[in-house]
């Protein structure tokens, strides 16, 4: 019999052994291989901090770029692939908490950089901004941060099960155990990005693929 619907934190932990399925989905292939190559040169030379880093899909393309990288994520069963992938050698992997951000290990008291990809969309709207500015204190004046995440495409994407009060939205995602999982996954339009980095970013800028969107600022 199904488990009871559960939180995220418990949710990735369970996902981590199929976590990297959902990027096997056919149709999304063409603007995978577009993003791996956008992306880590955004970053080249830089000390960067990854938030939420899953099984390091993406820290793989970004940390041979880097002059280092600090990859967080709070479940250590995805941090286990993570450091596994040849392309990770040389990170420094923490079980961290996105809302209470490590310092950096870099060699300097400040990140260049940071990266967050698949995370913005399950921060509730309540704490985006709060994030934000913890964000913010990690960073040093004029670094790069870049956001990417998933555009709802019906068909492709979870159907959304649920909206609350707040207006966050939420999907039932199935497990391969047969469990059902609560999870909230936000949509963002460009306006929202722009209004919550206002007074901690500039030049923020909104990048759109067909199944996924990128948004990348400079911290004031």
């Amino acid at each position: 019999m199904p488990e009871p619907l559960s939180g995220l934190e418990a949710y990735y932990a369970a996902r981590a052994q199929e976590y990297d399925r959902i990027y096997a989905k056919p149709e999304r292939q063409a603007d995978l291989r577009a993003i791996e190559a956008w992306l880590p040169p955004l970053f080249r030379g830089q000390c960067v901090l990854e938030i939420a880093c899953g099984t390091g899909y993406w820290t793989q393309f970004i940390a041979p770029n880097a002059s280092h990288v600090t990859a967080i994520d709070s479940a250590p069963e995805t941090l286990q692939i993570a450091r596994s992938r040849p392309g990770c050698v040389g990170v420094d992997f923490q079980t961290g908490d996105a809302y209470a951000l490590p310092e950096s290990t870099g060699g300097s008291d400040r990140f260049d950089a940071a990266f967050a990809g698949f995370w913005y969309s399950h921060v509730p709207l309540a704490r985006v901004r709060g994030f934000l500015q913890g964000l913010q204190a990690r960073l040093r004046p004029g670094a790069r941060v870049v956001v990417l995440d998933n555009r709802y495409v019906a068909g492709s994407s979870t159907p959304i099960s649920e909206t609350d009060t707040e207006g966050n939205t939420y999907q039932t995602r199935p497990l391969a155990d047969g469990s059902q999982h609560r999870v909230l996954k936000n949509f963002p339009a460009e306006a929202q990005l722009q209004a919550a980095i206002e007074g901690l970013g500039r030049g923020g800028r909104m990048h759109l693929w067909p199944y996924f969107w990128a948004f990348e600022y400079v911290s004031l």
